[in-house]
């Protein structure tokens, strides 16, 4: 999708001669280049901070269940109302708002935990208070109601900082070009920590008590803890504020004016509204309603982790590679938009599961095909959203296009209760999929208008 050129920008030439001459020797320079790509590609995914990106990722992903999936499973079987459930499952918006307070994260040190550095006290501290919040809830009831929802909510924005932080440790610990390797061992460690808040979980709930199963949650998050102390600190010179005045400037105004001098006003404005629905339908089925859902369907939450949680989960991981592939081939306009089709017909399958009476058989053909869909419209967000950003901001930027894009699902799904309770289950898959128009139609009209910048053309962030 173009742009208006920003400011900052580099220039670019369309030298066709030159381009020729380089594809000359890079064809008689075949091997030798190929050879340079298989050892760059290894190198990347041995570096240390590859590894350190898999604990991180499994430390982002264990709590997202906890607030909203897994989560409804315990209170429906505390006989807690379905609109309720879907309401506080609708923590896991915190995440939608995690731009709010990601300058704090950039900019302010943390006494005493700061002597690991920017990056790695904040990561101990949202680390710190998912795991006393997670033993806490386990220490109360969804009887107590007020002080429960209190609970969720301390671990949904705990677990939204810590999704902050890992995203800046993640762009400031490699260069660009070994971004791809952390991200897939970031995914993977993310992935693996949904097995167990929600395969795992649900599976232990079929053996013990849910505090005890929130209990074992909270001791998970030891790991990445451990990981986190042993971890280097990303080499960044940091140029401090001279003035309070200057400090909200530089942390809070200038990454939103930036991203504005860059494509414009109105054009700026259509981008974010964009953002904030392509993935309308994928986000309306994150939170409490699909847990009711498949207990309706005569599912065991054994089968619903085999299936749903195990299965599922993996071949997401098959879906995000095809994404990847398709970003390669088509370009990431093109890729995008498949992945936004996909993704909203997709959650046209759960049609099939109402009134299945537990076919474990019709569950797997259902979730295989959402989750493959979903894959694909996950990797393409990401690299649509990193197109965006000016490295000078990331942290910031990045925040605010993640938390953007979640929020009309989480809003949708804050209401799916009341929504299923009045029409059905079949009427809001359909409303789902639908809602995902106008999201196309502005693909449409952003696509003249804005071009997508490559890595070689974005500004340099030479400090933050």
């Amino acid at each position: 999708m173009s742009q208006t050129p920003a400011t900052v920008q580099k220039p670019q030439v369309q030298d066709h001669t030159a381009g020729q001459t380089r594809s000359a020797a890079n064809a008689g320079a075949g091997g030798e280049d190929g050879a340079r790509v298989k050892r760059r590609i290894r190198d990347a995914f041995l570096q240390p901070s590859a590894w350190t990106l898999f604990f991180f990722g499994f430390a982002s992903g264990l709590p997202f269940l906890l607030v909203a999936g897994t989560l409804a499973y315990w209170l429906k079987e505390n006989g807690i109302a379905l609109k309720e459930i879907t309401m506080i499952a609708s923590a896991g918006l915190a995440y939608s708002f995690k731009f709010l307070w990601a300058p704090l994260v950039d900019r302010l040190r943390l006494p005493l935990l700061g002597r690991l550095g920017q990056r790695r006290s904040w990561l101990l501290l949202a680390q710190v208070a998912v795991m006393v919040g997670l033993g806490a809830m386990a220490s109360v009831t969804p009887s107590q109601l007020g002080l429960f929802i209190g609970l969720t909510l301390l671990v949904a924005f705990a677990g939204a900082t810590l999704d902050i932080a890992v995203d800046a440790y993640r762009i400031e610990i490699a260069p660009v070009e070994a971004q791809g390797a952390l991200v897939a061992t970031y995914s993977l460690g993310y992935r693996i920590a949904l097995i167990v808040s929600g395969a795992l979980a649900l599976v232990l709930a079929d053996h013990t008590v849910w505090p005890n199963v929130y209990r074992a949650m909270a001791l998970f998050m030891l790991v990445p803890i451990v990981a986190n102390l042993l971890a280097r600190e990303p080499e960044v010179l940091r140029v401090h504020a001279q003035s309070w005045a200057q400090g909200m400037r530089e942390g809070v105004v200038e990454p939103f004016a930036d991203f504005f001098r860059r494509f414009g006003g109105r054009v700026g404005l259509m981008i974010l509204l964009f953002i904030l629905l392509f993935k309308i339908s994928d986000q309306a089925l994150v939170g409490g309603i699909m847990g009711p859902f498949y207990l309706d369907q005569g599912f065991t939450k054994t089968e619903i982790a085999t299936i749903s949680k195990v299965y599922g989960i993996w071949v997401g991981i098959g879906g995000a590679f095809l994404g990847g592939v398709a970003v390669v081939r088509w370009g990431v306009e093109r890729a995008l938009l498949a992945g936004i089709v996909l993704g909203a017909l997709s959650n046209l399958l759960y049609l099939w599961l109402i009134g299945a009476n537990g076919d474990v058989a019709m569950l797997t053909l259902v979730i295989s095909g959402e989750n493959l869909a979903q894959g694909v419209l996950g990797t393409t967000a990401v690299a649509y959203l990193s197109a965006l950003v000016n490295q000078r901001y990331t942290a910031t930027q990045y925040a605010l296009f993640s938390s953007l894009i979640t929020l009309p699902g989480k809003v949708l799904g804050f209401y799916s209760g009341r929504i299923v309770e009045a029409v059905g289950y079949a009427p809001y898959f359909w409303i789902t999929t639908l809602a995902i128009v106008p999201a196309i139609g502005l693909y449409y009209w952003l696509r003249p208008r804005v071009r997508l910048e490559s890595s070689e053309e974005k500004p340099d962030a030479n400090y933050v």
